[in-house]
């Protein structure tokens, strides 16, 4: 089999076709969001065409005034962005905490209850929305946003995953000198575990920051005031104030609602990547 190293042993590294390759997987995994933007560019009619229209229009700025106008969607960003980026947080150091507790801590009936805690990835979510909502409704919290951050502030997923986290990358010597040093549980927790999880403490805050953004089923339960709305349930109602559906006035609002993921990745993209990375070398 031919290895990548020429002559001497030197590694020549990735070739043309490797990168050719990743040229064209990065190609496909953009185009769809480019042609989310073309139908946003035009009216509606261009979603029939055939061959697909791939050149973007000039009513884009038309379009984006009717989702702005037909319902408050500026609120609606708002809204989605303080309940991601709260949620996001308080799941991340919640989980941290608890994933701490599990790994590093010794307490009566951890196992046990570690595993009854993985347990609950299995039921489904939908499951729960009868008593969440009857609970809701009993700490008069419908069409407040708290009903969509108190409940996402800690995750069975967040917990196994932090758990895993802080086992393989704080060692056990580190914490028993820091005791040693008259540290107590949670200054450890704060000097020494947190640090050492960024990365993978990163990658948990993107995870929950986009299933909050994208969440539609829950906000749609118990969010039905236009002020208190989300932008998912916001272009939901965009698309009912419409006899027929207007594909291009949903790709719009859709474009509206996806530029701040971009964004958070950008802007974190290089913590999410070394902590995924960080993670598959030590698994």
């Amino acid at each position: 089999m031919r290895n990548s190293f020429g002559r001497g042993g030197v590694n020549r590294g990735p070739g043309l076709i490797t990168y050719a390759l990743l040229l064209l997987i990065a190609a496909l995994s953009f185009f769809p969001y480019y042609w989310m933007f073309v139908v946003a560019s035009n009216d509606t009619s261009v979603i029939n065409e055939i061959p697909p229209r791939l050149i973007p229009g000039d009513r884009f700025i038309d379009n984006m005034r009717t989702v702005f106008g037909n319902v408050r969607f500026g609120r609606a960003l708002i809204n989605s962005a303080i309940v991601a980026t709260l949620a996001s947080t308080a799941q991340t150091f919640f989980s941290a905490l608890a994933g701490y507790s599990f790994a590093k801590l010794q307490f009566k009936g951890k196992n046990v209850l570690f595993v009854v805690i993985i347990a609950t990835m299995m039921v489904p979510l939908q499951l729960g929305i009868v008593p969440q909502f009857l609970l809701i409704s009993w700490l008069g919290w419908v069409n407040d946003l708290r009903a969509l951050i108190v409940p996402a502030t800690v995750s069975a997923f967040g917990v196994f995953w932090m758990r895993q986290a802080i086992d393989a990358s704080v060692p056990d010597e580190l914490i028993q000198a820091a005791k040693v040093d008259g540290a107590g549980t949670f200054r450890i927790f704060r000097s020494i575990v947190l640090p050492s999880v960024r990365p993978q403490a990163s990658v948990l805050a993107l995870f929950a920051f986009m299933f909050m953004w994208n969440d539609f089923f829950w906000p749609l339960v118990v969010l039905n005031r236009q002020d208190s709305f989300t932008v998912q349930v916001a272009l939901r109602q965009v698309q009912e104030q419409a006899y027929v559906t207007d594909y291009a006035i949903q790709m719009a609002g859709t474009v509206a609602g996806t530029v701040p993921l971009f964004l958070v990745f950008l802007a974190f993209g290089r913590q999410i990547v070394s902590g995924i990375m960080e993670g598959a070398v030590k698994g």
